[in-house]
């Protein structure tokens, strides 16, 4: 940070506090609000060719602001990334204006670039199934097998992150019919958890060679410590080359389907979002985009006159 003046890095530092104490943001999102506005600072510096006080701050551009959008976009930031740069900076912007009492409006006027959201990549109903069959086959010993297909059905079948089913520790096994799962920014959800994942995971527990202790986690590595995600991305890997499946067939594709496959079977798009642990509705909406282009091809392909 040593192109921003101290001024500014203490009240980057004091909203960055405020966000993790009073908008529960997680970890990965403070360090890229960090980022984002470290990187927009640092231009205006450079731009002024002075650090940039809190005063020269208020007094910002929309010429400014043009002048560090199409610096990013030069440097190959794409517009997905730079609307969320843009998010940061604005939401720094909102509070320090608050504090400092000035208007903010070439800031909070800025448009951000248009991009095309992706939509979730779910696997079909019996890619999935084959998924979680095929991952069984991958491993070199029994329990190995059996704790992979014990993730990977509970990605499918609870429509968790794959950070939130290794998080799970020996304290929550057996699994009981409802789990409380600490998702994104200390969210907290109540998923049901279906008779097939509770039995993988018994059959799991059961061939699983290193002691459970209730402040250890649920799910092993070979050599006893906690499994590391990157295991599972692999053993999905493996299974999804076997199985012809295109590269988005990761563990979060799992999550995907889990909501997809919820959405198509008649679910409530309300409910979705509190199985999701989503904060907003408008993310559990791309779902209904997906189904939508689902129901299309079928029509396409079945309509008498396609």
């Amino acid at each position: 940070m040593t192109l921003i003046s101290p001024a500014c890095r203490d009240a980057l530092s004091s909203w960055l506090d405020g966000q993790k104490a009073l908008a529960g943001a997680a970890r990965n999102t403070i360090t890229a609000y960090q980022g984002d506005v470290v990187e927009f600072l640092s231009f205006m510096t450079l731009h002024h060719g002075e650090p940039q006080g809190l005063g020269a701050l208020e007094r910002i551009t929309v010429a400014d602001m043009r002048a560090w959008m199409a610096q990013a976009r030069a440097g190959g930031v794409g517009a997905r990334s730079l609307a969320r740069k843009l998010s940061a900076v604005k939401s720094f912007y909102r509070w320090l204006a608050d504090r400092e009492g000035f208007e903010p409006t070439a800031v909070l006027s800025t448009r951000a670039p248009k991009f095309q959201k992706k939509l979730p990549r779910p696997l079909a109903e019996d890619a999935a199934r084959a998924m979680i069959d095929t991952v069984e086959l991958q491993a070199a010993s029994g329990w190995v097998a059996a704790r992979d297909v014990a993730v990977v059905t509970l990605l499918y079948g609870c429509g968790l992150r794959i950070s939130e089913a290794l998080g799970l520790t020996g304290a929550d096994a057996p699994l009981p019919a409802t789990l409380r799962i600490l998702g994104k920014g200390g969210k907290e959800r109540v998923v049901p958890v279906i008779a097939p994942a509770r039995d993988a995971v018994a059959t799991y527990l059961r061939l699983c060679p290193h002691p459970q202790q209730n402040d250890a986690a649920l799910f092993r590595g070979t050599r006893g410590g906690p499994l590391n995600p990157r295991a599972i991305q692999s053993v999905m890997a493996r299974a999804r080359l076997q199985l012809g499946l295109p590269a988005t067939a990761t563990p979060h594709a799992m999550r995907h389907s889990f909501a997809t496959h919820l959405l198509s079977a008649g679910g409530d798009l309300r409910a979705i979002q509190e199985l999701l642990g989503h904060a907003s509705l408008s993310t559990t909406q791309a779902y209904t985009a997906v189904d939508t282009a689902r129901l299309m091809e079928v029509y396409d392909r079945a309509h008498p006159r396609a």
